[in-house]
């Protein structure tokens, strides 16, 4: 399902429920091309949290990550912000809830940087990715940034000191991915 920003794509499996509890595909390379999406995913990665936490707003700089992100526990609300220069929709955001009940996953490709924040008690969340982690070139962008006035429905976010210190979008010229062609 398309979204409003451009290439982040919402997808609803097919979820098939009897008593015994339900079924989905999760990832099907096959279902994922017929919907535009091309990746190869190297790595999955899996965190838990607990409610109030929000992680975020992350991304790798010189070597940009796709996702494929699903909740496996729990609630989440899921937010996107498009940091490439040239898309029309630059600097904008969009939420999603995700959560074991409605098991929507969301695509994000290269060129967002990605957080959640924690709906339940706790959460369970899963990153599929098409590249591998990068220390060196990991980056942020403040969850709180007045520019884009995110609502992460959360009252007290729960952050850790790495994201508290995270800059505004105005001060993310330095990074090459993010700088006018």
């Amino acid at each position: 399902m398309e979204t409003c920003l451009s290439d982040v794509k919402l997808i609803e499996p097919e979820v098939h429920l009897d008593q015994r509890g339900f079924f989905f595909e999760s990832y099907n390379q096959r279902a994922a091309g017929s919907a535009g999406i091309k990746t190869e995913f190297v790595q999955d990665n899996f965190s838990h949290s607990v409610q109030g936490v929000l992680r975020g707003l992350h991304f790798q700089v010189k070597q940009p990550q796709a996702k494929l992100v699903q909740v496996l526990y729990g609630k989440v609300w899921d937010v996107v912000v498009d940091l490439r220069r040239q898309s029309p929709t630059y600097g904008q955001w969009e939420g999603f809830e995700l959560d074991d009940q409605n098991h929507r996953q969301l695509f994000i490709p290269p060129g967002f940087a990605h957080g959640f924040s924690v709906l339940s008690p706790t959460a369970g969340f899963l990153y599929k990715v098409d590249r591998f982690w990068a220390p060196g070139d990991e980056a942020g962008l403040a969850y709180n940034d007045p520019q884009l006035q995110i609502d992460w429905k959360v009252a007290r976010p729960i952050l850790n000191e790495k994201d508290q210190k995270l800059p505004l979008l105005r001060d993310l010229t330095q990074f090459p991915l993010l700088q006018p062609a």
